[in-house]
């Protein structure tokens, strides 16, 4: 009895062990992927020290520990160390990636460390392909799954480790032309490959971890799928957290706060001074001011916006009602259907070229503010047309049924009873179209397209060139009907016009940071859109179903 439960002792405690490994190896993994996450969006440089170690060491440590790690696991499993269930082999699939993989790094050091030009470099590579498939078809699964991986991580880990491939090294491949020279840096190569290494031992750890089979497979595929997604998340809040850091400096550059600080305003005959002074948002370009600003394209992109809405979201509203509530469900609703969503499918340079082709003849031959509004209209309308009309399909029949109980006309019903419910959904429609539509640069630059640095003195006034006359339509505007400036535009026309050197004599920044932070700006409007339609639609929610 005695002996019985000291073997269980030991199984349980090597399993114990097993498991903590596995575990581990899986954590470390997750922790490399970040890491390289980091490295590759430059939050972390590859010489900036963890712990005093450069960061390309630190990579490199932790993919030979996690290597080995894994390789430990299928050993410690193919050698019945520990109780697990294997099946014959790790699948054709993983052989052919594997074996994909060993063969691309084949071929990489023989043509390019070993220099064996023309032909040479396939034998190796067909060696090491090779090797790698059979190892991961034709043994068990626990070799096969952890052996490969483990290898590679190791191999890489040892060249970050001994300087190999380290922050000053550089390949461009000779079988490029001169003039289409390609060069592969560290910056991009060793985040890269950390990525990809941690994603392959966090996938044979986690089959590990589960006993490999059935439920080893499951959990490997988890893992991957988690790491995939965080890395999907990861590089969107990088992109983010890239034009912030880039561009939110010089946004707010000489920013203050008090009273009377700001520039002086006049409504309705009084004048007073704002109490804030931010220059990048309230200056135009000009040699008078120290800080040169974007105002002209912001109160572009405004009113871009506010008239592509005026436009769009009566007509797309009104012809979800019809389509809604008095269209009968047949052919002419799938034509409508099928059309708004390729319409809404449709590149923007598309509408940009009706814009251009159709608008502007219409309008004084000449790029106008009234056209972008238009275009951009065109191309919210499929949108909110489509969120509309399902949103009001949404409304259960019983609130249309007990309002024609009560005897209330279908119009009246649609107004108080349809429209109110369906509301989350048409707002939270509109704003998303509008959250897309104000970060559109093609169908801008071939319909409004103003200056590339406007002065304060250029910003459009709608409001104020409203004038009557005499004669039909009896009201004009000559602000509607001359270029503008907007957010997307103005980047692009920086980024075309060059961004070398400060933008102006004397300037706080240059014209790069002047980018970045028009950017960011650019970037803060459309989640703004983004962030205010999530909240509307929680708020609507929220009182529908008190």
């Amino acid at each position: 009895m005695s002996t019985i439960t000291s073997r269980n002792s030991l199984v349980n405690g090597g399993t114990n062990r097993y498991e903590f490994v596995a575990g581990a190896t899986i954590a470390l993994s997750a922790l490399l992927f970040a890491l390289g996450m980091t490295a590759l969006f430059e939050f972390v440089t590859l010489t900036d020290p963890i712990a005093g170690v450069p960061t390309v060491s630190v990579l490199g440590g932790l993919l030979v520990l996690i290597g080995i790690g894994v390789i430990g696991l299928g050993v410690s499993s193919s050698l019945e160390l520990i109780e697990t269930t294997p099946d014959r082999s790790a699948g054709l699939v993983a052989g052919v990636v594997f074996g994909g993989l060993w063969f691309g790094i084949g071929g990489i050091v023989a043509a390019g460390i070993l220099g064996l030009g023309g032909a040479g470099w396939i034998l190796p590579a067909l060696l090491l392909g090779g090797g790698a498939f059979a190892v991961t078809t034709f043994t068990r699964e626990d070799i096969g799954s952890t052996v490969p991986a483990g290898v590679l991580a190791i191999l890489a880990g040892g060249v970050f480790l001994t300087g190999v491939l380290g922050p000053g090294w550089s390949y461009s491949p000779g079988s490029f032309p001169s003039d289409n020279a390609v060069t592969f840096f560290p910056s991009v190569i060793v985040p890269g490959s950390v990525l990809f290494c941690s994603l392959l031992v966090g996938w044979a750890s986690a089959k590990a971890y589960a006993g490999f089979g059935a439920r080893g497979r499951h959990l490997g595929a988890h893992v991957l799928i988690y790491l995939n997604a965080l890395g999907i998340i990861a590089v969107l809040f990088g992109l983010v957290g890239f034009v912030v850091i880039k561009g939110a400096p010089t946004a707010f550059t000489e920013v203050a706060i008090g009273p009377g600080v700001g520039p002086e305003v006049s409504v309705l005959g009084l004048s007073f001074s704002l109490p804030v002074s931010w220059p990048f948002l309230m200056n135009g370009a000009s040699v008078f001011v120290r800080v040169d600003g974007i105002l002209p394209a912001v109160v572009g992109t405004v009113w871009l916006v506010v008239g592509a809405v005026l436009f769009a979201v009566p007509i797309a509203v009104g012809a979800a009602v019809f389509l809604a509530e008095y269209a009968d469900e047949g052919r002419f609703t799938s034509v409508v259907e099928v059309a708004t969503n390729g319409l809404w499918s449709t590149p923007s340079i598309v509408f940009g070229l009706f814009g251009a082709s159709f608008l502007i003849p219409r309008f004084g031959g000449s790029k106008s503010l009234i056209a972008g509004m238009l275009t951009l209209g065109f191309m919210l309308l499929p949108l909110v047309l489509i969120t509309s009309r399902e949103a009001m399909l949404a409304v259960p029949d019983e609130y249309r049924d007990a309002s024609a109980a009560l005897g209330v006309s279908k119009w009246q019903t649609i107004r108080s009873v349809v429209l109110p419910a369906a509301l989350p959904g048409v707002v939270t429609g509109i704003i998303l179209g509008v959250g897309r539509i104000a970060g559109e640069t093609a169908p801008i630059l071939v319909t409004m397209a103003g200056g590339t640095l406007p002065a304060g003195g250029e910003t459009v006034d709608v409001i104020g060139g409203f004038e009557f006359i005499a004669t039909p339509p009896f009201v004009t505007n000559e602000a509607l009907l001359q270029a503008s400036s907007a957010l997307p535009y103005q980047l692009y026309a920086l980024i075309t016009a060059g961004l070398g050197g400060p933008q102006f004599e004397d300037a706080p920044f240059t014209a790069l940071e002047f980018a970045w932070a028009n950017a960011f700006v650019l970037l803060t409007v459309v989640l703004s859109f983004y962030a205010i339609g999530i909240t509307t639609r929680y708020y609507f929610r929220r009182k529908l179903n008190r």
